[in-house]
């Protein structure tokens, strides 16, 4: 029967009251940490910066096969076997061996037991193609083993690019991955993106080299040119220290000299390294390099066992402020290419909420004018229904500070018409039901009753695709199926608690009147 306890009416009005308390929070300043919570606005709404971001990871397979190489050559050179013409072109690793070897360098290739290298099981199977034609060996990643180590770069770049964006302090992004060499990064309210392309577009792969001026190296040297200028000096390759070895960097003005420069601390392990090779480097240039080019060469003077030091080239404070950012995030595995970018400025993300607003209050007034005459009465409690349901929808994003979008409004305005259609049903089948039941309990009750399975198949299936659009399609889809997917579950709250409450209220009052609906 229509029957509503005292205890389940005060849970309905308290939970009411709750949201739409919540609701009012976007836009009252209240000082509570849970009133505190907003939606926050997509970058359709808020405007801001988009980009697609794609690794290049021909350097990362470059690197790991020549890491390789240096594997093969130590592994065969213990068991007196010689590798003939080996070297790395078109990232493949060719070699050949003698006739009498071959066999034997077969075996150790397919046999589970060997200790080329300690990832060999996995390799043999998924990740590496060998071949072998006329004592000629061809090593080469697989399509399996380039899958892996494009999502492993992926995931790396992932998360240094999101520390790197944290750091910054950018509201709200939004970072997830797109295939597996690419990412999207989506900075609602940024609307100058040059700072954003200009920290990502850097691997920040840090060096710390002694400048040889000389080719004659044990470790072999290059020329590497100063990051301001077309200066060049000669660089050992032998690697000093490298930025995992830094726990932190930051960037402060030298008391001294008063020029900002970026001071940075060691590890323990990159403590010990760089207080012997400044002991035994006294008097020559210590080369610090990122990416390639030479920030400064200072001359050491004296052993730095502390752990600590700074590096100065003429910094302002934001290029400082960047660098020891970078440093602080890591480095890249792989270089990030900018292969698209869009610009959304505020005013078109204005004109956006203003044409979504528009639209919902057109449709909200249509909907409630229609309602209210085909109704009446009851009409009205179906409209009061809608306005709670919005409160309800609007407070469960606020409570999640979920990201509305201009689809995320599209959403909303569904939300409200799924409502009336749920309302439209159980007073048409209320309508049946007085044709043969002179009780009007007994009537309303059996609408509510019968229509019940109807309601719950069309809100479950599109509850369905809600969830199927979530999972499988991304950014403003993914605003569009939340507000959706959250709508139904508050339309079934309120056409069965609260329009059915406001219902068994005025039907109890006005049990023996005939012609209700």
């Amino acid at each position: 029967m229509l029957y509503f306890s005292k205890l389940r009416i005060v849970l309905i009005i308290i939970t009411s009251l709750f949201f739409i308390l919540i609701t009012l929070s976007n836009f009252l300043k209240i000082e509570n940490e849970l009133l505190d919570k907003k939606i926050n606005l997509g970058l359709d709404l808020q405007g801001g910066s988009y980009l697609l971001l794609e690794i290049d990871n021909s350097p990362v397979i470059e690197q790991k096969l020549q890491n390789l190489t240096i594997s093969f050559r130590n592994h065969f050179k213990n068991k007196k076997i010689r590798l003939s013409n080996l070297k790395l072109a078109n990232q493949t690793i060719i070699f050949s061996v003698d006739d009498k070897f071959k066999q034997i360098v077969l075996d150790e290739f397919n046999s589970e037991e060997s200790t080329i290298n300690i990832y060999y099981p996995r390799f043999k199977t998924h990740q590496l193609e060998i071949s072998e034609e006329n004592n000629n060996f061809k090593v080469k990643y697989s399509r399996q083993g380039l899958v892996e180590l494009k999502t492993s770069s992926q995931d790396q770049a992932l998360e240094i690019v999101r520390r790197r964006i944290d750091e910054i302090g950018t509201n709200e992004p939004n970072i997830l991955k797109r295939g597996n060499d690419r990412i999207l990064v989506e900075l609602p309210g940024l609307d100058d993106p040059m700072r954003i392309k200009s920290l990502l577009g850097k691997t920040a792969n840090l060096t710390f080299r002694f400048v040889t001026n000389t080719s004659e190296d044990s470790f072999g040297s290059e020329k590497l040119k100063y990051e301001d200028s077309e200066e060049e000096s000669t660089v050992s390759k032998r690697i000093i220290l490298s930025g995992d070895n830094l726990l932190d960097a930051q960037p402060r003005m030298d008391s001294e000299t008063n020029e900002t420069v970026v001071s940075f601390t060691l590890d323990r392990v990159g403590a010990k390294r760089f207080g012997k090779a400044t002991s035994t480097g006294i008097g020559k240039q210590l080369a610090i390099v990122l990416d390639g080019k030479i920030i400064s060469a200072p001359v050491i003077r004296d052993t730095i066992a502390s752990g600590s030091g700074q590096i100065s080239g003429g910094f302002t404070f934001q290029s400082a402020t960047d660098l020891a950012l970078l440093l602080r995030s890591g480095a890249l595995p792989a270089p990030l290419n900018i292969i698209e970018e869009r610009t959304v400025g505020p005013d078109l993300g204005q004109d956006s909420i203003n044409a979504g607003m528009i639209a919902l209050i057109v449709g909200f007034i249509l909907v409630i004018v229609f309602i209210f005459v085909k109704y009446k009465i009851f009409g009205l409690i179906t409209n009061i229904t809608l306005i709670i349901n919005l409160f309800l929808l609007v407070g469960i994003l606020t409570i999640f500070e979920a990201t509305l979008t201009l689809p995320g409004i599209a959403g909303i305005i569904l939300t409200v018409g799924m409502a009336v259609d749920a309302n439209v049903l159980i007073f048409e089948r209320i309508k049946e039901e007085l044709k043969n039941e002179r009780n009007n309990l007994i009537a309303f009750d059996s609408g509510y009753t019968k229509s019940r399975t109807a309601i719950l198949d069309a809100n479950i299936t599109t509850l369905i695709a809600a969830i199927i659009l979530f999972f499988m399609g991304s950014g403003p889809i993914k605003g569009f199926s939340l507000t959706l997917g959250t709508g139904i579950f508050t339309t079934l709250f309120s056409v069965y608690f609260i329009a059915r409450l406001l219902t068994v209220i005025y039907v109890s009052k006005n049990k023996e009147k005939e012609g209700l609906i």
